[in-house]
């Protein structure tokens, strides 16, 4: 198993918000893997999950983004060795998730719901970690990650949640007639900037940019919540 099958984790962290966010890696022999998440709320979208708190009855005090909640249940995920995410504000937080073998991590019963296709070996060129999410499986992938990012993005009325069949201008509509356009506008500008540096020169990438060793995709996040297409991404090295 080869430690760059970390790789898989980045899309399925995205999802953990409305806004834009920051991933770095180190990645390790073995399959072992630390990943360094930064991340906060866009004004409107704080303003909704704070809305929904208060209905639910939940301290108007606490959290919009709870790391503590969200660490403590994510440690449970499949593949995870440790998770330590703090708050750094009422809407923003920063942390670590340690995965002990990321060929593990949030690994299904279900063999259509796989998705991540490894192949490692010599010469250069000839490791490669495909990675496909889809509609079909996305939900359940959610689902074991954490309780909460799945309420979290209930609350947003993600059709990759929900298990609908939505474009992404369906989506941005139904936004803008319920929570108004400043949210729907701030959910379509958000994107997740993710850097990977790999042992050798990428030979291939496909979703992504290559300089060198180093791997840079910028994602953006109403793919994700859509899944309108499903997103294949690809790196040989």
């Amino acid at each position: 198993m080869n430690k760059f099958e970390f790789f898989v984790v980045l899309p399925l962290f995205a999802l953990l918000f409305s806004c834009s966010a920051r991933i770095d890696g180190v990645v390790r022999e073995g399959g072992a893997a630390d990943i360094t998440i930064k991340t906060s709320l866009e004004p409107r979208t704080q303003a909704l999950i704070r809305s929904i708190k208060g209905f639910l009855g939940e301290a108007l005090d606490e959290p919009a983004l709870d790391g503590a909640a969200i660490s403590r249940s994510m440690a449970s995920a499949p593949g995870v060795k440790a998770v330590s995410l703090k708050n750094t504000g009422p809407s923003s937080l920063e942390g670590t998730v340690s995965l002990s073998n990321v060929g593990d991590f949030l690994v299904s019963n279900n063999a259509k719901h796989q998705f991540i296709s490894y192949s490692g070996g010599q010469p250069p060129g000839n490791s490669s970690i495909i990675i496909t999410l889809e509609r079909d499986s996305a939900p359940e992938l959610i689902a074991r990650l954490s309780p909460e990012v799945e309420e979290y993005l209930s609350a947003l009325m993600a059709p990759v949640v929900l298990g609908e069949d939505s474009t992404r201008q369906e989506y941005v509509s139904l936004l803008t007639a319920v929570y108004g356009r400043s949210l729907a506008d701030e959910i379509a500008a958000a994107r997740l900037r993710v850097f990977i540096e790999f042992p050798r020169n990428i030979a291939k990438i496909q979703g992504g940019d290559a300089r060198g060793k180093l791997a840079e995709f910028n994602i953006p996040l109403l793919d994700l919540m859509v899944l309108e297409d499903p997103l294949r991404y690809e790196v040989f090295w």
